[in-house]
């Protein structure tokens, strides 16, 4: 089998603080052929300028991470994208694993486990919950960086032009051409959020939203009650 060709897109809105930290982390895939490409969508801060040396392509797109992911995967030249947040950190054995999920033809998609980084000893808990549900549904979210065949990425639009709910709506997609592989592996993601907002808060905010978008409501109105 052919080495793996990865791209790998990183969108971006003023990440200023973190957005080296990525890209440093992402160092070693470059030296063993990974493209990275780097989306801004319009940050007030130092947030290109940081990118320009830690990056294959650093592009604009309009805000919102379903157009800045499209953008950078219009842009890509490998087989196969990974798509990654920007204060997420991949496993040292990423690559190798994501080649192992695609040695099966059938197998279209996938993402990793997540762990979430956080003081609040409950943050352990939220990230068993969401690798459970995930394997359990076929649903994955960005936060467990996503990666696709570019010929199935393509496929099916890529992801959908809406403000929220983007992964939901492309793991809806694929699963009608191939359910995930779900790796054990774990990436590590930034708790910035549940920290600042409170975990229990954030949790029930995260399941109306779920709840919502699954009866119909459309994201536009998610997104405002999202910020």
């Amino acid at each position: 089998m052919a080495p793996l060709r990865l791209s790998i897109v990183v969108p971006v809105l003023n990440e200023g603080e973190r957005v080296a930290g990525c890209l440093q982390s992402l160092a070693w895939l470059r030296e063993r052929g990974a493209e990275v490409i780097v989306v801004d969508g319009g940050s007030s801060d130092d947030t290109v300028a940081l990118a320009q040396s830690g990056a294959d392509c650093v592009l604009q797109a309009p805000r919102g991470r379903a157009s800045q992911m499209n953008a950078g995967a219009a842009q890509a030249r490998a087989d196969t994208l990974l798509f990654l947040h920007a204060d997420t950190r991949l496993p040292d054995d990423a690559l190798q694993a994501i080649e192992t999920a695609l040695v099966d033809p059938r197998t279209h998609w996938g993402r990793f486990d997540v762990r979430i980084d956080g003081k609040p000893a409950l943050l352990r808990a939220v990230a068993w919950l969401m690798n459970l549900r995930s394997r359990a549904s076929g649903v994955s979210t960005g936060d467990q960086a996503i990666f696709a065949r570019r010929s199935a990425f393509l496929r099916i639009g890529g992801f959908p032009d809406q403000p929220l709910m983007e992964d939901i709506e492309f793991s809806r997609r694929m699963r009608r051409w191939s359910p995930p592989a779900c790796l054990r592996q774990r990436v590590a993601t930034s708790g910035r959020r549940w920290e600042r907002d409170g975990v229990w808060r954030t949790i029930a905010l995260m399941w109306r939203l779920r709840w919502l978008y699954w009866t119909g409501t459309p994201p536009e109105q998610l997104a405002r009650l999202y910020k």
